[in-house]
Formats: structure tokens, C-alpha cells, sequence
């Protein structure tokens, strides 16, 4: 992935651990085509700002983030990348969406913190 991805990255305060963030559909797409090549696991999270339920799954996904680093996690606001969400057929905010070589593995609706991290268990090797 050799593109320089600096300007997506946002650090999250309270760990080293790094949440990717996209506010441009092309720059998610040569992010997106270029991971899929690998065997690591993806977990995006589709959210927007004013969804009081994706408040929940925030820390959710920074505690996952913060466990599991050998997996990529990802933000993703659907009223920006809204092309990205109906790609993924996100109906529902907040879905979280597991992806291992380019290909949806599972998907989990709302702040599921136990069994969100089930299935990273089961994805992750």
C-alpha cells in the first residue's frame, strides 16, 4: 500500500492504536483495493455524528481497537462516503461490517461489545 495515508490516519488520544478515517470515496477505494490483497481481518464501522447509537459503539470499537492490533478498524461516516455505505448495504447505523480479502464475513448491528469480539476472534488468523 505503498500511497501515503497520512492525511486519513487519526490517532486515538488515549492509545497508540490507530483508527483510519476517509472523507473522500476515491481515497477509500485505492485504500480499500490495495488491503484486500492482504489475509488481515478489516472492520469498518459505519456511523454519522448526529446517531446517538453510534455514540455507544464509539468506545466499543476504540477497546477492540485498543486489543486487537494485529486488525485494522475503520471509521466510517455515511453521510460523507454515503457511496461507500450503500456499496456495503448499510441500512442500519450503527452496523459494523468484518472484511477478510476484500469479502464481507460478518456484520453486527449496534454496540455488540461480546459478540463483536467473537467474531474478530473467529476472523482474525
Amino acid at each position: 500500500m505503498g500511497a501515503n495515508f497520512s492525511d486519513l490516519v487519526h490517532r486515538s488520544p488515549d492509545s497508540s492504536q490507530i483508527l483510519l478515517t476517509f472523507h473522500s470515496t476515491a481515497k477509500w477505494k485505492a485504500y480499500f483495493d490495495a488491503y484486500k490483497e492482504t489475509n488481515k481481518l478489516m472492520v469498518i464501522d459505519f456511523m454519522a455524528t448526529w446517531c446517538i447509537p453510534c455514540k455507544y459503539t464509539e468506545p466499543v470499537i476504540r477497546e477492540c481497537a485498543a486489543k486487537y492490533t494485529d486488525v485494522e478498524f475503520i471509521k466510517l461516516d455515511v453521510d460523507e462516503l454515503m457511496e461507500v455505505a450503500q456499496a456495503f448495504q448499510v441500512q442500519v447505523l450503527p452496523t459494523i461490517i468484518l472484511i477478510k480479502n476484500g469479502k464481507v464475513v460478518e456484520k453486527v448491528i449496534g454496540p455488540k461489545r461480546e459478540e463483536l469480539q467473537k467474531l474478530i476472534e473467529k476472523h482474525r488468523n
